[in-house]
C-alpha cells in the first residue's frame, strides 16, 4: 500500500553533493508563497522503504534526514516502529488539531541556506481522511472474514452436531467395552450410564440377528420394516435412550404405554434413517469401495463421511446437499410402520436387557438377575370404581431403574441441542430451522386438512410469518454463568428453594396394623397422596437435570439460537424442548442476550422497573415512582443478593421468579457501583408483559371503554389490576354467604372457611385462562393447587369441596366485570356450531395471512398387528367432533390474534435494529431499547385493531 502526505519542513542546500534536510528548530510561523512552489510528498511502500522526494523548481532529487529538536534521526529506510510511531503521530495530531508541523519538524544546519514551505492545512486534512478511508475498509474486510471463518467452522459444528449426534454415543460405547476388555474391569460409569453399557452389547447382537433374518429371506417380515436401514449399534443406543427418556419424563410409576414407546422409537428410527441415507448417498459418490466389516473399515468409513460433509462445507454446497437428500425419494414412514417397527425394537430390548441388584442385597443366595423390562397389560376405568373398559399394553421397568434415575439423568443423551449458527430462514412448511434434521413450520398435530392448508398458502402470502419466525430464531442467547452456579450450588445441596423441586421423596405411610376401616381408609388416602408426590417429584427432577445438563453443555459457547416454529393457531414456540425462554425461571434466569448492549438513562430506569416487576407481590402494580422507591428501599438486600446469593441474607429468594430476580440484581449492581452506570454492558432481556392478555385482545374487539380500562389499555396513574379487582368481588360474595345459615346454605361453612385465604394470587390463574376457555374443571383444580400451597386446609376431603365452591364464585365473579368478553365468545362459539354442524373444521386466516383450520375431528381406530401385541392407533377421522369445534373456537381465536401481535412486533423491532424476544403476550429486549419497544407494540396493536377483525370473521 502506497500512503502519500503532505509535510511542513524546512529544506536547506549545502554546496555538499548529497544536500540535506534538517527539523526547524524555530517556533516562529515559517511562510512561503504557495505559487513559489510545489507541494511535497513522501510515499511509503508495502516493503516499510521510505524516502522523500522534494519537488522544487529544481529537479534535483534529495535524501532526508529528521530530527527531533533533542535528538537528531537518520531516515534512511524507515524501520516499522519508526513507521508505526509516525502513523500513531498522524493520529493524535487528527484527534487534537494539531498543525502536522508540531508533530514533525525539520532542524536545518546552521550554515545552510533555508527555504520554508508550509502546505495548507485542508490538505492534510484530506490526505488523513483519505488514509483512515482505506484503513477501515481494510479492517472491514478483514473482520468480515475472520467472522466468515468463524461461522464456517460453527456451522461445521452444527452439521456434526445434527448428523452424528447418536454415532457419537455409539462410538462411547465401543471405547467403553474396548476399555472393559482390555482391563478385565467394568469401568466406574454414572448409573445410567452403566445400565447402557449392560445392555448395549446384547441388543445390538439382537438386532444384528435381526437383521440377517431379513436379508436371507425374500420377503421382509411384517413385523420390522426397515430394520435393516441403520447399523445395529447405532439402532441400540436410540432405543435404549428413548425408552429411558420416557420413564424419566413420563407421569405414571414405572410403565410407559406401549403405543406411545412405539412411535417415538419408530420416528427417531426415520428420522436418524434420512440423515444417514443422505451420509451413505454422499459418501458413495466419493468412494466406491469401502470395506465395512471390520473395525478398520468402520473407522475409515467415518472419517470418509464426515470429509465428505466438511467438503460440503467449505464449498458452500449446503443446498446441493439437501438437493441430493431431496433426490433420495424419501417417503414418510407412516404411523402403521413406526409403530411396528417400534414394538419389535422393544420386544428385542425386553428380551436383552437385565439388571442385577447389588451384591450386597443377594449376598445369602444366586445372584438376582431379572429383566429390566416386561410388557404387561393394563385394566383402564374411565372413573374410579366403575367396571373395566379395556386393556392396554404397557412396558414396565424394574424398581431397581427407578432408583437413582432421576439423579444421573444428565447422563442421558439428548442428541440435538441449540444451534450454534442462526438457522435457515423459512420458505416454505417444511423448508427452514435446522440445517439438517427436519423442521416443519407447523405443529398440526397429525391434522392433514392443516398441513394442506399450510403447504398450498402462496409463499408470499406468509412472508410476514415467516420473518417473524426467522427475527426470533436469529435472537442469540447464552448461559448467565453467574446465575448458572448458584443453580448448581443449591441443586447439589438437595434443591428445594428457588422453585427446584425437593431431590428427596416422601416418606411412604406404613399400613396400620389396625383393622378400624376409618383408620385404613386414611392410610390409602395418604398413601396414594405421598406416591403421587414422589411421582412428580421425580418427573421433575428428571425435567430439571435436562435443563441443567443443556446449560452445561452451552455454557462455553459464545452464543446460539432457537429455531422457532408455530402451534396450529399461530403461536411461536422454539423448537428445541428443554433449556428455553418460553420455560420455568429456572431457565429464564440462566439464559441472556448473547448481545450486550450500554444501559444508558433509561436503560437504568427499567432495569429497576424490571426488578420491581419480578419480585412481585403486590410491587408490579405500583406506579412506576413506587416501584423505583421500593428499588431504592433494598439496595442493601440488592447488593447482597448479588454478592452473596448463597451464604447471604438470601433476600432474593422471597421474590416471585427468584432466579430471573437474582440476575437483574447482579446487572443493578453491576451498574450502581460503576463510576459511570449509564455506560454499563446489560445482557439482561427486559419483559413488557401484556395485563390479562386475552381480556385485553376481547376488549378491543368490543371497543369496550370500561373493560379497556380495566386491563389497562387506556392510561392511568397507576397500572389497573384486574386479578385484584376479581379477588375483591369473590371475597364480597364469600363474606354474603358466610352470613347465612349453614341449615338451609351448604356454601356458608366453605365461605367462613375460605374467606382469610381469599387474595389475588388464588384467582389470578383462573382469571388469565378463562378467556381461553377454562372450564369448571379446570377452574377448581387450579385453585385446589393454590390451596394446597397455602397449606391451612389438611383435610382432602374438605380441600375438594372448598376448590369446588371457590371456583364457582370465582367464575360468576369473572362473568359480572366482563359481559362484553362474554358476549363476543359467545357469538364465536355460535359461529363455530353452524359451522360444525355440517361436518366442516372452523377456518380462519389471521391479519397476517397464517390460514388455521380446527384439527377436532372425532378419531377413528386402527389395529395394526406388531409382534409385541395388536395396536389401537388413532387417525383422523372424516367427522368433525362439534362440541370441540365450538368450545376451543374463542380461546383459538383470540390465541391467533395475540399471535400476530408478537410477529408484528417483532417484525417491527427488527426493522428498527432491536433485539428481540417473545413469550406470547410478554415482549422482551435490551434495557436500552424498552422505550422503543413500547411505543412499537403499541402502535402494532393499534394498527391489528384497526382493521375490522371481527366483520371479516363474519363474512368468511
Amino acid at each position: 500500500m502506497t500512503i502519500i502526505t503532505t509535510m511542513t519542513f524546512v529544506a536547506s542546500f549545502s554546496p555538499s553533493p548529497q544536500p540535506q534536510i534538517y527539523a526547524n528548530t524555530s517556533k516562529r510561523p515559517l511562510k512561503l508563497n504557495p505559487k513559489s512552489h510545489k507541494n511535497l510528498f513522501f510515499p511509503v511502500s508495502s516493503s516499510s522503504s521510505t524516502f522523500f522526494k522534494p519537488s522544487l523548481s529544481s529537479t534535483t532529487t534529495f535524501p532526508l534526514n529528521l530530527k527531533t529538536p533533542s535528538n537528531p534521526i537518520q531516515f534512511h529506510p524507515l524501520s516499522d516502529s519508526i513507521h508505526d510511531n509516525l502513523v500513531e503521530d498522524l493520529e493524535n495530531s487528527v484527534n487534537s488539531h494539531k498543525p502536522i508541523n508540531e508533530i514533525c519538524q525539520i532542524t536545518p544546519l546552521e550554515s545552510s541556506p533555508r527555504i520554508f514551505i508550509q502546505d495548507p492545512p485542508w490538505i492534510a486534512s484530506i490526505f488523513l481522511k483519505g488514509l483512515y478511508k482505506r484503513a477501515n475498509q481494510e479492517v472491514k474486510l478483514e473482520y468480515k472474514e475472520m467472522e466468515k471463518r468463524k461461522y464456517n467452522l460453527l456451522r461445521r459444528r452444527q452439521i456434526k452436531a445434527e448428523t452424528e449426534a447418536w454415532e457419537r454415543m455409539v462410538e462411547e460405547y465401543r471405547e467403553l467395552e474396548r476399555e472393559m476388555c482390555e482391563k478385565k474391569l467394568a469401568p466406574n460409569l454414572p448409573y445410567v450410564k452403566a445400565l447402557f453399557l449392560g445392555w448395549f452389547e446384547p441388543l445390538r447382537d439382537a438386532i444384528e440377528k435381526e437383521q440377517k433374518m431379513q436379508r436371507t429371506k425374500k420377503h421382509k417380515a411384517a413385523f420390522a420394516p426397515h430394520i435393516d436401514l441403520l447399523p445395529a449399534d447405532k439402532m441400540a443406543v436410540i432405543v435404549m435412550h428413548k425408552m429411558m427418556g420416557l420413564f424419566m419424563m413420563g407421569n405414571q410409576e414405572g410403565y410407559v404405554q406401549v403405543v406411545q414407546a412405539a412411535i417415538q422409537i419408530g420416528v427417531a428410527i426415520e428420522q436418524e434413517v434420512r440423515i444417514h441415507s443422505f451420509l451413505e448417498k454422499t459418501k458413495n459418490s466419493q468412494s466406491k469401495k469401502i470395506v465395512a466389516d471390520t473395525e478398520d473399515g468402520l473407522h475409515k468409513e467415518k472419517q470418509i463421511l464426515r470429509k465428505r460433509v466438511n467438503s460440503l462445507i467449505r464449498k458452500r454446497k449446503l443446498k446441493e446437499a439437501q438437493k441430493l437428500l431431496k433426490k433420495e425419494e424419501f417417503k414418510p414412514w407412516g404411523r402403521d410402520t413406526q409403530a411396528k417397527l417400534g414394538s419389535r425394537l422393544i420386544e428385542l430390548l425386553t428380551e436383552t436387557a437385565y439388571v442385577q441388584p447389588p451384591l450386597n442385597q443377594s449376598a445369602d443366595g444366586p445372584p438376582d438377575i431379572r429383566p429390566a423390562f416386561r410388557h404387561k397389560f393394563k385394566p383402564v376405568t374411565k372413573n374410579s370404581g366403575h367396571k373395566i373398559v379395556k386393556n392396554y399394553g404397557i412396558i414396565e421397568c424394574d424398581s431397581l431403574i427407578l432408583t437413582g434415575l432421576d439423579k444421573t439423568a444428565k447422563h442421558a443423551l439428548i442428541p440435538y441441542v441449540p444451534m450454534l449458527v442462526p438457522p435457515k430462514k423459512w420458505k416454505g412448511y417444511d423448508k427452514g430451522g435446522h440445517l439438517f434434521l427436519p423442521s416443519y413450520v407447523m405443529r398440526t398435530r397429525g391434522s392433514w386438512k392443516q398441513q394442506h392448508a399450510v403447504k398450498n398458502v402462496p409463499v408470499k402470502q406468509m412472508q410476514k410469518v415467516f420473518e417473524a419466525l426467522d427475527m426470533l430464531g436469529n435472537t442469540k442467547w447464552r448461559v448467565n454463568r453467574r446465575v448458572f452456579s448458584v443453580v448448581e450450588s443449591i441443586w447439589a445441596r438437595g434443591g428445594n428453594i428457588a422453585g427446584l423441586v425437593n431431590c428427596e421423596d416422601v416418606p411412604i405411610p406404613e399400613k396400620p396394623s389396625s383393622e378400624d376401616l376409618t383408620e385404613i381408609q386414611e392410610w390409602k388416602w395418604s398413601w396414594r397422596k405421598a406416591k403421587k408426590i414422589n411421582l412428580e417429584r421425580h418427573s421433575q427432577r428428571c425435567d430439571t437435570e435436562l435443563k441443567l445438563s443443556v446449560a452445561r453443555t452451552m455454557i462455553d459457547e459464545e452464543g446460539f439460537y432457537y429455531p422457532h416454529n408455530l402451534d396450529f393457531r399461530g403461536r411461536a414456540y422454539p423448537m428445541h424442548p428443554h433449556l428455553n425462554h418460553l420455560s420455568s425461571d429456572l431457565c429464564r434466569g440462566i439464559l441472556e442476550f448473547a448481545e450486550g448492549r450500554p444501559l444508558g438513562k433509561s436503560g437504568l430506569h427499567w432495569l429497576k422497573i424490571h426488578l420491581a416487576n419480578l419480585y412481585s407481590g403486590g410491587v408490579e402494580k405500583l406506579s412506576h415512582d413506587g416501584r423505583l422507591a421500593f428499588v431504592d428501599n433494598h439496595l442493601d438486600d440488592i447488593f447482597d443478593s448479588a454478592d452473596n446469593p448463597v451464604n447471604g441474607n438470601q433476600w432474593w429468594l422471597t421474590a416471585e421468579d427468584p432466579f430471573q430476580f437474582l440476575a437483574a440484581c447482579i446487572n443493578l449492581s453491576e451498574a450502581l457501583r460503576s463510576s459511570s452506570p449509564h455506560t454499563v454492558i446489560s445482557h439482561l432481556p427486559i419483559h413488557q408483559d401484556g395485563s390479562c392478555n386475552g381480556l385485553q385482545h376481547y376488549a378491543a374487539l368490543g371497543r369496550d371503554s370500561m373493560e379497556a380500562a380495566a386491563v389497562n389499555l387506556t392510561a392511568g396513574d397507576k397500572p389497573a389490576d384486574v386479578y385484584s379487582e376479581i379477588a375483591v368481588r369473590v371475597h364480597d360474595i364469600m363474606k354474603r354467604d358466610s352470613n347465612k345459615d349453614p341449615a338451609t346454605n351448604p356454601h356458608a361453612l366453605l365461605a367462613k372457611v375460605l374467606i382469610d385465604q381469599v387474595d389475588r394470587k388464588l384467582v389470578k390463574q383462573t382469571v388469565m385462562t378463562s378467556v381461553y376457555g377454562v372450564t369448571y374443571v379446570g377452574a377448581r383444580e387450579q385453585i385446589k393447587r393454590r390451596l394446597e400451597e397455602k397449606g391451612l386446609i389438611t383435610d382432602d376431603r374438605l380441600l375438594f369441596t372448598a376448590a369446588c365452591y371457590a371456583a364457582k364464585v370465582t367464575l360468576a365473579a369473572l362473568g359480572e366485570i366482563f359481559e362484553a368478553a362474554r358476549g363476543i365468545m359467545g357469538w364465536l362459539g355460535d359461529c363455530a356450531k353452524v359451522i360444525a354442524s355440517e361436518n366442516q373444521p372452523v377456518r380462519w386466516t389471521t391479519p397476517l395471512g397464517l390460514p388455521v383450520v380446527q384439527p377436532y375431528c372425532r378419531s377413528e381406530r386402527h389395529l395394526i398387528r406388531t409382534s409385541l401385541q395388536i395396536l389401537a392407533l388413532q387417525r383422523e377421522g372424516n367427522m368433525v367432533d362439534v362440541r370441540k369445534q365450538r368450545t376451543a373456537f374463542p380461546p383459538n381465536f383470540v390465541h391467533s390474534l395475540d399471535g400476530t401481535h408478537m410477529m408484528m412486533t417483532a417484525v417491527a423491532c427488527r426493522d428498527a435494529g432491536l433485539r428481540f424476544a417473545g413469550v406470547h403476550d410478554s415482549f422482551w429486549t435490551h434495557a436500552s431499547d424498552v422505550d422503543k419497544m413500547n411505543r412499537i407494540l403499541r402502535e402494532k396493536f393499534v394498527e391489528l385493531y384497526s382493521k375490522p377483525i371481527l366483520e371479516n370473521v363474519c363474512i368468511s
